[in-house]
């Protein structure tokens, strides 16, 4: 078993006083019952990471003595999933494998067909519980850049903030959807690595159940995103999100 892996805030991020505090102490005393002297891992979600031993012990507060310390580089480029909110517990599933798979942001969205109705305070309470799902995913996979969990928003008002990308992808069961390896194939070119050199950031949408509307692939598609197939097998919207970050981890992150 390797050293188990804690998070400490980016704010609370200082290697002359690094402790872990709730719900991280809670994890590190009474689930992983360390002890003083007991070597651990820490990281801040920004590229940081040390390894230390346990110093002191108390309430909601575990003392940390710093060993050694490095910081990892970021990936040469962003994904970012727009991901419909699914129902049960599936986004937890989604949220986790993306954090595994290298996205920086995931946006849930609130689209026509998705089930899930979220009031202003669950909208929070949902995102600050999926945030934690990807600090643990993070914590277990030993990726030391945190995904960026958003506020739950429609798709119209996500188009309306303009964020810019080098690629959008949405994904579609319209007859005019390209399959996602023609895409990267035609933005290849004759380059050996054009991926690497021009996509910087990529933006992939994911529907929900039932997909998204005509209406909503329009929006899309007046946005810039290009519209895409996975194949002639219809896929449950976690596996399609999977898919589509798996295939654009692999071509678009430079090997090290």
């Amino acid at each position: 078993m390797g050293i188990p892996r804690f998070y400490i805030s980016p704010k609370q991020w200082n290697l002359d006083s690094l402790a872990l505090v709730d719900p991280e102490a809670h994890h590190c005393q009474d689930v992983m019952r360390m002890k003083e002297g007991d070597r651990v891992v820490v990281f801040d979600g920004r590229g940081h990471e040390a390894t230390a031993k346990v110093a002191t012990l108390s309430k909601g507060r575990v003392a940390l003595k710093v060993l050694h310390h490095a910081r990892s580089p970021q990936a040469t480029a962003d994904i970012v999933l727009g991901q419909a909110i699914p129902k049960g517990k599936n986004m937890d599933v989604i949220i986790e494998k993306a954090t595994e798979l290298g996205a920086v942001g995931i946006i849930p969205l609130i689209s026509e067909r998705t089930i899930v109705r979220l009031t202003t305070d669950e909208a929070r309470d949902r995102r600050e519980k999926w945030q934690r799902v990807a600090i643990e995913a993070a914590k277990q996979c030993g990726r030391n850049w945190l995904p960026e969990v958003r506020q739950p928003i429609t798709l119209k008002a996500y188009f309306d903030s303009a964020e810019e990308f080098d690629l959008m992808l949405v994904a579609s069961l319209q007859p005019d959807a390209r399959h996602l390896k023609v895409v990267l194939h035609d933005l290849a070119g004759d380059h050996p690595l054009p991926h690497i050199l021009r996509l910087r950031r990529v933006l992939v949408l994911i529907g929900p159940e039932g997909d998204f509307t005509p209406a909503e692939i329009a929006l899309a598609k007046s946005a810039g995103c290009r519209p895409i197939t996975l194949g002639p097998i219809i896929l449950r919207t976690e596996t399609a999100a999977i898919y589509c970050l798996s295939v654009l981890s692999h071509e678009v992150f430079a090997p090290a």
